[in-house]
């Protein structure tokens, strides 16, 4: 066990007491019952002594707990016989004769043998073995659930002999050791969970500082035991975890200096998270975020908040936890340049970024994103570097968009913050088309706003600032009033041309039969082609109703005759085949949804970066077809447009009225039909020569 090495020098001053006291060896009763009660007095009463300050709050029975699974031993030693008496010890210690008792001692504890990987371990552990330890001390501490838990750590870490490769597991799935113990060992150690749930926030630190004094000698224990014990309770009770996280902060930067038990501690606590994910977000904020700037332990933080992530796709389990405090330091350290975080450390958490704003923004950011809008503004100068200016630019449009108070929260922060308001007006600008309607009606009061702001200033003091402020006011003002392309008033310009063409000219005739328009269909053949089509359309619909209506109620009957009594077989095999695969694959799902995460994350881990380097480079070529290419084309489409509309309020004396319309539109269909008669004639001439000529 990890108190053994710490226990030896107790038994030596319990054997050095036995042999002063052992003079009168032929005494019967007397002698026997004070080594007896010398023993108890060093075994049973300090264990018992060390369990009821075990249950204080204060963390030094931590370290008297150390012999609570020694004395658990030394009384069935005791029971058993096996203890070498008092008086066969010699009288002075010497390495020779001090040799025995080291030796029967070893012989009633065997020392497990070192096994090659823990998969083997917990093979090779007796399980019935715990079981009957387990009976022993609840027969022994029958009051003192907390001898139990703690005697069913001391059993796991004295025969999970396994060597520790590193603190944290990162290369294991994320529920290792204790996804390799069986079925039955897991519910020996759930149902004592069950019975001791009083202490398990006490026995949870137990482990946890037990575990980080094992780290502290040189030749310490694995520690795999009490990794399977903090693993089921934080399975169980998530919320332990968080219950001292301000302590476990201040011992973990305590021991900053110690990379291992830093690790140590984040992941005991990191447990949590992976069965709760607003527990895991609560220590992750709270222990791995204050340290997330020190080299040695900012890979783990970040792979675990990556594979935390990973493992709940759903966030809404997460909303209320993170808050604008937390939030911030997170985006300088996915976007500042130049930070304590790595290039790759960096990258990896600018991929996460984006759910970390979900998780932040929460369920309701109609009502929450007004308190972010001071930080985003405040960060976004002209000096940040074009990623992070983009994504607060962004950030603060979706705030203006969502949440309603940020208009007046921008308010307020306009004249102490004119340049990086400067920054957010062109983006408005440069945005406008696609900004929602509720926005752009909403701005327009902001806008007015700081015109007047702006008015006000420039009395007192004219800066570069404050003028370009006041001339992206104006321009989006001008936006605002301003209208777009009308195509509705272009279509219905369209259609009243051609009723109008339509009607000018059955007028003009007298009757549609006599119009240049049903002349025209009829000598193209459409007005015959047209009327045999609808001919034929009438006689088939009528001749298919006749036939359904002689047909149907035939058919429908044989139907029902012989299909019936498929249909109802088909139901039913149907309804025991859905039952069949329900139940069959009810064990496929669950491994597939444990195993996907870890699938997903060995992709990610083993996708070389020449993949991602790829998909940047197609990325920044989609941007370079869209800044170079494609907006240059809207630009110049948008522009004809304009020169069009300009030229139409041109030709009607700057206003677009219905009469100049209509004028345009008699103007455009006669024309449009002198061509229409030329070209005809044309035809008409051509294909006489034609003929002629054959």
């Amino acid at each position: 066990m990890a108190s053994n090495s710490g226990s030896v020098g107790r038994w030596e001053v319990v054997k050095k007491g036995k042999k002063n006291s052992s003079t009168g060896t032929g005494t019967s009763s007397s002698s026997s019952g004070k080594s007896s009660t010398e023993k108890k007095s060093g075994g049973g009463g300090g264990g018992r002594k060390a369990l009821c300050e075990s249950n204080q709050p204060s963390r030094p029975p931590l370290i008297l707990s150390e012999t609570v699974y020694e004395c658990f031993e030394k009384m069935v030693k005791k029971q058993n016989k096996e203890q070498v008496p008092p008086a066969a010890e010699p009288p002075s210690k010497k390495p020779s004769t001090s040799k025995p008792p080291k030796k029967s001692n070893s012989s009633s504890t065997v020392a497990p043998p070192t096994h090659k990987s823990l998969e083997e371990a917990f093979k090779a552990l007796d399980v019935g073995d715990l079981k009957q330890q387990l009976a022993h001390s609840q027969t022994l501490f029958p009051d003192n659930p907390s001898v139990w838990v703690k005697d069913l750590a001391g059993y796991l870490n004295l025969n999970l002999t396994v060597p520790e490769t590193e603190p944290t597991h990162s290369s294991y799935a994320h529920d290792y050791p204790y996804c390799l113990t069986g079925k039955e060992l897991r519910g020996v150690i759930k149902g004592l969970i069950k019975r001791c749930s009083d202490v398990l926030p006490g026995f949870f630190d137990h482990c946890v500082y037990t575990m980080l004094r094992e780290l502290d000698r040189q030749s310490g224990e694995p520690l795999h035991g009490y990794r399977v014990c903090i693993q089921a309770i934080l399975k169980d009770k998530p919320r332990i975890a968080t219950q001292n996280l301000p302590e476990y902060l201040e011992l973990l930067r305590s021991v900053q200096n110690r990379p291992v038990k830093c690790l140590t501690i984040m992941w005991a606590l990191g447990q949590a998270g992976f069965y709760d994910l607003s527990q895991g977000l609560r220590v992750w904020l709270g222990i791995m975020l204050p340290v997330l700037g020190v080299k040695s332990l900012s890979a783990y933080a970040i792979a675990y908040l990556d594979r935390l992530l990973l493992l709940h796709a759903n966030l809404t389990m997460g909303f209320g936890i993170m808050g604008p405090k937390d939030f911030f330091p997170l985006l300088d350290f996915a976007f500042m340049p130049k930070n304590a975080l790595s290039s790759s450390l960096q990258e990896q958490l600018r991929r996460l970024y984006p759910r970390l704003k979900v998780l932040a923004f929460g369920a309701k950011p109609e009502s929450t994103l007004h308190q972010y809008l001071p930080s985003f503004l405040s960060r976004a100068t002209s000096h940040c570097p074009d990623d992070m200016k983009r994504e607060l630019l962004s950030s603060m449009t979706e705030c203006l968009c969502v949440d309603v108070q940020s208009l007046g929260v921008w308010r307020q922060l306009y004249t102490k913050h004119l340049p990086q308001s400067s920054l957010l007006l062109n983006h408005l600008l440069k945005s406008w088309k696609v900004l929602p309607p509720k926005l752009r009606k909403n701005l327009e009061e902001t806008i007015q706003s700081f015109r007047v702001t702006n008015e006000e200033m420039s009395d007192t003091a004219e800066t570069q600032e404050l003028h370009e402020c006041n001339n992206l006011c104006q321009n989006l003002q001008v936006k605002m009033r301003g209208r777009g392309f009308p195509w509705f008033k272009l279509l219905m310009v369209l259609f009243m041309f051609l009723a109008g063409f339509m009607a000018h000219d059955v007028r003009s005739h007298g009757s549609l039969t006599d119009s240049s328009t049903a002349k025209y269909l009829r000598n193209s053949g459409v007005t015959a082609v047209s009327q045999q089509a609808w001919g034929k359309v009438t006689v088939y619909s009528k001749q298919g109703f006749s036939w359904m209506e002689t047909n149907t109620p035939y058919y429908y009957s044989e139907s029902v005759r012989v299909l019936g009594p498929l249909m109802t077989q088909a139901m039913e095999k149907s309804k025991a085949a859905a039952i069949f695969i329900s139940d069959h694959t009810t064990q496929f799902v669950l491994w597939v949804r444990e195993k996907t995460p870890l699938v997903i994350e060995w992709v990610y881990t083993n996708t070389p970066d020449s993949v991602f380097q790829a998909l940047a480079y197609v990325r920044e070529l989609l941007l370079l077809l869209h800044h170079n290419y494609i907006l240059p084309a809207l630009a110049f489409i948008a522009e004809l447009l304009q020169r069009a509309w300009t030229n139409l309020q041109e030709s009607c004396n700057g206003e677009v009225s219905v009469s100049c319309l209509q004028g345009h539109a008699v103007t455009f269909a006669n024309s449009t039909w002198q061509l229409l008669q030329h070209t005809t004639s044309a035809v008409k001439t051509w294909a006489q020569e034609l003929l002629t000529r054959a």
